[in-house]
Parts: C-alpha cells; structure tokens; sequence
C-alpha cells in the first residue's frame, strides 16, 4: 500500500483480505501507511543485522513466514508507487533465505480508465544469471553471457 488514506488499492486489499478470511486463511493484513522505510541497506545482506532503525524488520518477519502475498499499489506512470519499490528493494535479504511463500498476487489500480494501463509494458524476454554476485562475475558464465547476447539480437 501506499501513503493515501483510504486509497483504491487499500479498498481493494481490504477486500481480498475479505475473502481470504471467507475462504478459511489466516490473514496478517500489513499497510505501509505511516511506516518509516529508508533505502536499500547492503550491511543485512552481508551480516543479517540491518543498522537502519525503520520498520522493514517487522514486515520482513511476516513477509518471510507468509505462505502467499499479494502486494497493492496504485499505478503511477506506469510503475508501482515509490514506497512499494522501496519495500521490494528493502526484501530483497529474504531471496537468499528460507521464505515460506511461493505465490505472490498483485491488485494494481490507476487512473487512467483503460486496461492498457497494465499492459503497456510486456514481458518479452528472460536471461537469468543465478550466482552471480560478486563485480565481473558475468564475465565467468559463458552460457549467461551468450544468451543476454542472443535476446540483444532478438530485439
């Protein structure tokens, strides 16, 4: 969620926390009304201490023990808004760890009064690089390297 009061995405999380419950899940419904989020701390990921003092640590316990999540936001320019961007980049700790969920649902809403405004962007390709991690890894991975390459040429 993010910051306005009563917002469309917020009525709209309300009610598929509605029928969550209706449906006989156990619901931990978390807004980021009012929630204090700094950027992206690197020192987690390295310790599992994170020295900013905001309130990622709380919402990173539920996300982590949550079998299903279904982020909401209102579409802004055809993006997310700036604070759930902020939270996905401050979870971004939990991929390497042993989370619970592995079906993630999303409720948009804008104002334009198209469907267009979802689809304005499409998925056209992947080029995954798992352990890659460190500055000039990619270099290593000859078959990584070679299909970025190819989706380059695909373009």
């Amino acid at each position: 969620m993010c910051q306005r009061k009563y917002s469309n995405s917020d009525i709209l999380a309300i009610e598929c926390e509605k029928g969550a419950i209706e449906a006989g899940h156990e619901v931990d419904y978390v807004s980021l009304k009012g929630k204090i989020l700094s950027i992206v701390c690197l020192t987690f990921i390295r310790s599992g201490c994170c020295v900013l003092k905001d309130d990622i640590a709380e919402i990173m316990d539920k996300v982590k023990e949550a079998e299903v999540i279904v982020y909401a936001s209102q579409i802004y320019y055809y993006e997310m808004c700036g604070q759930m961007k902020t939270l996905l980049d401050r979870l971004n700790p939990l991929y390497s760890s042993d989370y619970a969920f592995r079906d993630i649902c999303m409720i948009a809403t804008a104002a334009e009064d198209e469907e267009s405004a979802f689809e304005k962007a499409e998925l056209k390709g992947i080029v995954t690089g798992a352990g890659i991690a460190n500055s000039n890894d990619a270099l290593n991975y000859n078959d990584v390297m070679k299909k970025a390459y190819d989706l380059g040429r695909s373009l």
